[in-house]
């Protein structure tokens, strides 16, 4: 392990940006990428969600997988300007505390914190239930050890040894972790190509359960029935492009942190969407949408299609691609501990929360104690909601679209108010620092309000309601609320930050430049 990386305390909070004594320069362009496809987890995402934008658009997935691209795509763009400008671990906090002051920048931090948290409890869950379906498939027992995933005592003690093997690893040192994704999320990319492949030899060769020829309609979003189609498979394309801004929170960490993180954000956005491309269009291709056995429209199979196809695809080696999940959600689960852990270290770092947060382990500079926060939180999260109901867990982690849009949608407008006073100095600003965060801005605030809307209607999620409200509603105020609280209590214990004393609202680019 390294030990040159910042050896030095981390310079005084005065208002301006400043080092945090994180190991600078040890992440490269591949590296981030890959702790970016990590994040997201192609496997696991895909396999979950595949089933339900078919219920919602048919065929029309790729038409969905290309507009959901769209958005993430343009708010990558702001999230590099900004980052070019201004390279922080808190990315989503910082940026927007710098162009709207300190309170939008608070409750921005507080929705990356919220996802990630949540979901990080969501993954882990997942690798249990795979880590069973995977034994169960080698050992030939068909649903026996598969079913002990279920009982809430086995699930919960596996899922906080899942948490824990995430958490040590999260603490060491990010040479760490890039060498351990590096082989998770190659192995996992390998085994979808296989797939995919595997996919159109069975249709080639006539095998396929419901083969059907791929077709350019599939990509025109106009042959989609209704707008609120197109909205709820919208909702769904956002989650399963969410997590690329993990590249941004490990800026104080990559080489050449002006450019490197950014071109990473955009590299793993487009790797994930031909990646999305290929596999959707392979498995319309083979199973159809309609409701039969192996259909993609069959309901019984939407939670997990990825299993249900795995046999008539690979016949004996249908287990790696249960393998290639649990990697996916393992692997996940891992890096995703790095975007909540480094927000939170620069919350603390600034004074928005208690400076404790702010600790770095000093052998391997990772911020040790907000990463060993957000276990515990997001552990006692999975246990106490697993034994409550699954239906309130896994409506909770629904919720989850709602901080996305959140806290993405503020970091796209930050963009665009920050660099205001030079949108029209060239055509790249014009572009970049304006009309591409603002669409991809306009469109999250949308779908937020949207989704806000749709999910008051008590058949929306798992169906579950409070007084006819729909539970994903309550659950996705509840979080804003909790942090609107947790905000103010900060504000009378740390007025410090809130007076813009240890972060400063800071004047826009072309300005700085005239002043020096």
């Amino acid at each position: 392990m390294s030990t040159t990386p910042h050896t030095e305390e981390s310079a005084p909070v005065t208002g301006g940006l400043s080092q945090k004594g994180l190991s600078a320069g040890t992440v490269g362009l591949i590296g981030a990428v890959v702790i970016g496809i990590s994040c997201i987890a192609p496997a696991y995402t895909l396999t979950a969600a595949l089933g339900p934008t078919v219920s919602e658009v048919g065929f029309q997935v790729p038409a969905i997988i290309l507009i959901g691209f769209i958005p993430m795509l343009l708010v990558a763009f702001g999230y590099r300007e900004l980052n070019r400008t201004m390279p922080d671990s808190g990315t989503s906090f910082t940026w927007a505390a710098r162009a709207f002051g300190p309170w939008v920048g608070w409750m921005a931090g507080w929705g990356l914190i919220a996802a990630t948290i949540l979901v990080l409890s969501n993954l882990a869950g997942i690798a249990v239930e795979f880590l069973f379906l995977l034994i169960d498939q080698i050992a030939g027992s068909p649903g026996n050890i598969a079913e002990l995933a279920f009982n809430p005592f086995i699930n919960v003690a596996v899922c906080l040894l899942f948490m824990l093997g995430a958490t040590l690893i999260s603490y060491r040192d990010m040479q760490t972790t890039q060498k351990l994704q590096y082989y998770l999320v190659g192995f996992q990319l390998l085994v979808l190509l296989f797939f995919s492949i595997s996919a159109f030899v069975q249709v080639a060769q006539g095998n396929a359960f419901d083969a059907s020829p791929v077709e350019l309609s599939w990509f025109n979003p106009l042959e989609i029935g209704s707008v609120g189609a197109i909205v709820a498979g919208l909702s769904l394309s956002i989650f399963i492009f969410w997590g690329w801004d993990v590249t941004l929170t490990m800026n104080e960490e990559t080489k050449d942190p002006e450019r490197t993180p950014g071109r990473a954000a955009t590299l793993t956005v487009i790797t994930i969407v031909v990646l999305y491309l290929l596999l959707s269009i392979a498995l319309l291709s083979f199973a159809g949408i309609g409701t039969g056995e192996l259909g993609l429209g069959n309901e019984d199979i939407q939670s997990n299609v990825f299993f249900y196809l795995s046999g008539p695809i690979l016949g004996p080696l249908a287990f790696l691609v249960s393998l290639a999940v649990l990697t996916s959600s393992a692997s996940s689960l891992q890096s995703t501990f790095v975007s909540p852990a480094r927000t939170l270290l620069a919350m603390g770092h600034y004074g928005a929360l208690p400076a404790s947060f702010a600790k770095v382990s000093p052998r391997f500079f990772t911020p040790g104690y907000a990463t060993i926060i957000a276990a515990i939180v997001a552990s006692a999260f999975y246990a106490v909601m697993r034994f409550i109901s699954e239906d309130v867990l896994w409506d909770t982690i629904t919720a989850l679209g709602m901080m996305i849009c959140f806290y993405y949608g503020i970091t796209a407008f930050a963009c665009v108010w920050y660099f205001r006073k030079q949108w029209f100095d060239t055509t790249r600003t014009f572009f970049f620092t304006f009309l591409f965060p603002l669409v991809g801005g306009v469109i999250l605030a949308a779908l937020f309000v949207m989704t806000l809307v749709d999910s008051m209607n008590p058949d929306y999620g798992s169906g579950s309601n409070i007084g006819g409200v729909g539970l994903v509603f309550i659950l996705g105020v509840t979080v804003i609320v909790v942090g609107i609280v947790i905000m103010i209590w900060q504000a009378i214990k740390r007025p410090a930050f809130f007076r813009g004393e240890t972060l400063s609202m800071d004047a826009p680019a072309s300005l700085r430049r005239r002043k020096h």
